[in-house]
């Protein structure tokens, strides 16, 4: 599939050496609670593909779990990809890089049977909400070819539950960061996607999902229905 036209990237340069701080002052610990919730069901991952993690907190986390895993971290900040790299310490060498937008990014060089080419680990913590939901589908389009069969999907995200919490917390909480990250980065997507159509219409299937704060907060496990990659299974 080719890539979808994108809009620029929205600018988060500027919040790299912020993030941490203004991530605690509004949510304290809950946000890395969501993104280790899986973390012990990721032992046996070997390379994986972590998409606009930030400052790189569970980047970090994952190499110290697992250090035998190989991991490629690609955001459209290089300044975050920077902080990534030092937040990740001696564990950096397992590392690599890559500034580029995923709405229109391509492993390179193209899948062959080399496994070091293939993922049986994807990462998105906080991150598919800054995309619409065609964004989404488009780039888990291309993923698939480049997976092991049986790879993992992890997400975390922010949600509107049903009822009354929704409609009075969770709603204008999401409208507000909306807002917040539209004016201090260009963020020009204004409501949560739906990532769950999306990657099942690319052919993943939900295996488990947690919720923190009421619903506002949500933690999922992701794996390929099947694979088109020319691999066998890991």
């Amino acid at each position: 599939m080719s890539p979808i036209p994108a809009e620029p990237a929205p600018a988060f340069d500027r919040l790299a050496h912020a993030y941490r701080w203004m991530e605690w002052a509004s949510f304290g610990p809950f946000l890395g609670l969501c993104r280790s919730t899986f973390l012990p069901r990721l032992t046996h991952c070997r390379s994986a593909l972590v998409l606009g993690d930030g400052d790189g907190r569970f980047t970090a986390q994952l190499l110290r779990t697992i250090p035998s895993i190989r991991v490629h971290a690609v955001d459209s900040s290089p300044a975050m990809l920077a902080v990534l790299t030092r937040t990740c310490g001696q564990n950096a060498a397992s590392l690599t890089t890559q500034h580029a937008d995923i709405r229109t990014w391509q492993r390179s060089p193209r899948p062959t049977t080399d496994p070091t080419l293939f993922y049986d680990l994807v990462v998105t913590h906080f991150f598919l909400d800054c995309l619409s939901t065609d964004e989404i589908l488009a780039p888990a389009l291309r993923l698939k070819p480049i997976l092991f069969p049986g790879a993992l999907w992890v997400v975390s995200e922010f949600a509107v539950p049903p009822g009354w919490f929704g409609r009075l917390v969770a709603g204008p909480i999401v409208r507000g960061l909306y807002l917040a990250f539209g004016l201090l980065t260009g963020l020009r997507q204004r409501t949560l996607p739906d990532y769950a159509s999306a990657l099942s219409a690319a052919g993943f299937k939900r295996l488990e999902r947690r919720s923190r704060l009421g619903g506002l907060l949500v933690s999922e496990l992701w794996q390929t229905t099947a694979s088109s990659s020319t691999l066998p299974p890991a």
